[in-house]
């Protein structure tokens, strides 16, 4: 490979980013992140993810880490426009079939600084910031990269063999590909109000959500000292209407009650819209599109982050295979094939809480004064809430499925603990794994471990195997990912089926317990100049975690992030 040629570079250097480049430095694959910006960006926007999510950050390293800032979330409580309590919803802080709370609070940059310093472990990957990034052009084995040193002025250039956009909703990557967002017909504008304060609140410490067409709000504790709220503005209200603490105080005080107004520190207030929209296409050859660049959910289910977390992982390591020869490069296809649909559906019910929550007028609020009472009573209505458990990805090249029956392929393997005291992914750790009730012979043996998979025996009475019982099925194909390839009584077949990991020197040794490595000296390559294909300007930045006036990040067009 000629070596001016980066195997990835990403663009934009926020959570999807950064997830991105450190699931392939697991594998070994050489990485250049290209940032806007230089370092974290300090403003929060990103509140919640969920227990899909707590799995990708183990799989990080930082797992651990994270758990030192984030506040599991109780629960869900509707409440009418008088703060009485509609309905609630609880989840069990200990977790469920991910292995960790499914709604963990959190503050976004100091999760973008657990991600950047994890980074350090990695030689293979390098962050360089106040990097514009101002055109991309397709060559004939690899893209070519124009960037703007933001301190000196001067241009540079560089290529890779894959380039991924993580530059945000103003993603300059996905107009360079010539995709467009597609309006999925919801919009509504939002106070987003981030407070600090030592007084304890003395609140329920789950989400509030206040179901009221006039004004619609939402409560959360996100930190030891950190609150935010989210109010819908009415007609003609802008963020500037609510300059200080003094202005704010009448929608917060029904949660601060008592507290002094001295004691309460505004971190921010701004002004959002919340959209749902999802880009046409994902991917033009060598050139894909993740996170907030291909994607804009409302915040009521918290899937704004969530969404980017997942599309990095789905994709990273197909693209390492196939860096790597071991999967045909048309297998990426399946990045998009198997993350649209997901994004879409999850995006779709997200407007669906969204409008139960805040839509209807009088009416409606007298049907959530009926009906909210009495969720947890509907059948199977509070487990799928509360499950943890996203929709199954669709059939496809990586997914086989039957036609008549779902079953468990496309879905994520229960990150349940092991007789061994550890979990699921621990023992996966970035592998293709068969789980199995059924004993292999030595052949299946050899063929898996050949392939660098690993085999996980279902023991009669645990877990597992009450998970591939109840799917009535005896084994189960898993991805690098987490994901159900296909399952199956016929270990051979399985086997076969597996990708070849073997050549990556990450498998086997999950990373939190690898040894920090040296960083790597900044790249300093600098192709011949060739004419590229310039980005029209007034598309705006492309990196990740900005400020109202310049949407970059997962998180800042759906900046709560709530959950249900």
């Amino acid at each position: 490979m000629n070596s001016s040629i980066v195997p990835v570079v990403i663009v934009g250097a926020g959570p999807t980013g950064l997830t991105a480049a450190t699931l392939l430095a697991q594998y070994g694959i050489e990485v250049l992140v290209l940032e806007r910006w230089d370092g974290v960006f300090p403003q929060p926007r990103a509140v919640h993810l969920d227990g899909e999510i707590r799995r990708i950050l183990a799989k990080l390293g930082i797992g651990t880490a994270f758990d030192a800032i984030t506040r599991p979330a109780l629960g869900l409580r509707l409440l009418d426009r008088d703060q009485r309590v509609l309905g609630q919803i609880d989840r069990d802080p200990a977790g469920g079939r991910n292995g960790y709370p499914e709604a963990n609070l959190f503050d976004q940059p100091e999760l973008e600084a657990l991600l950047r310093a994890n980074l350090e472990h990695h030689r293979s990957v390098t962050v360089r910031g106040n990097v514009e990034v101002t055109a991309i052009a397709d060559e004939t084995d690899c893209v070519r990269i124009d960037y703007t040193d933001r301190l000196t002025g001067s241009a540079g250039t560089t290529r890779a063999r894959y380039l991924l956009g993580c530059d945000g909703a103003n993603s300059l990557v996905r107009a360079a590909i010539g995709a467009r967002m597609q309006d999925m017909r919801f919009e509504q504008r939002w106070l987003v109000v981030d407070v600090a304060t030592t007084a304890e609140l003395g609140q329920w410490e789950g989400v509030h959500q206040v179901c009221d067409p006039e004004r619609a709000a939402t409560y959360m504790r996100i930190g030891k000292t950190r609150y935010r709220w989210e109010f819908r503005l009415r007609p003609g209200e802008t963020a500037d209407d609510y300059p200080d603490v003094s202005r704010l105080h009448p929608l917060i005080r029904p949660w601060t009650a008592d507290t002094p107004v001295e004691e309460l520190e505004v971190v921010r207030v701004a002004e959002y819209t919340f959209r749902a929209q999802a880009a046409d296409r994902w991917q033009r050859g060598r050139v894909f599109i993740l996170g907030d660049a291909a994607h804009l959910t409302p915040p009521f289910i918290g899937q704004g982050l969530c969404a980017g977390l997942r599309d990095a992982a789905n994709l990273t390591w197909k693209l390492a295979a196939v860096l790597a020869g071991a999967l045909p490069a048309d297998r990426l296809d399946t990045y998009e094939a198997e993350r649209k649909p997901h994004a879409r559906s999850m995006i779709r019910l997200a407007k669906l809480i969204g409008m139960i929550m805040t839509d209807g007028g009088e009416l409606g609020n007298r049907l959530r004064g009926v009906l909210a009472p009495h969720l947890h009573r509907i059948p199977g209505l509070t487990a799928q809430i509360t499950s943890g458990e996203t929709p199954p990805l669709r059939r496809g090249g990586l997914v086989t499925a039957p036609l008549l029956r779902r079953g468990l392929a496309g879905r994520l393997v229960p990150n349940c603990r092991l007789a061994d005291g550890r979990r699921v992914d621990e023992v996966i750790a970035g592998r293709y794994a068969v789980i199995t009730t059924a004993a292999p012979t030595t052949a299946q043996r050899e063929c898996i471990e050949q392939r660098g998979g690993i085999l996980l025996a279902a023991e009669h009475g645990g877990e597992l195997h009450r998970w591939l019982r109840d799917a009535r099925t005896t084994a189960a194909l898993v991805r690098p990912d987490g994901t159900i390839q296909r399952t199956g009584s016929k270990l051979t077949q399985l086997c076969t089926d597996m990708v070849n990991l073997h050549w990556s020197a990450a498998n086997g040794t999950p990373l939190e317990q690898h040894e920090p490595e040296a960083k790597r000296p900044p790249s300093t390559r600098n192709p011949p100049e060739q004419r590229p294909i310039p980005i029209p300007e007034c598309l705006g930045k492309q990196s990740e975690g900005g400020d109202p006036g310049n949407i970059r990040s997962e998180g800042d067009v759906d900046a709560l992030n709530h959950f249900v």
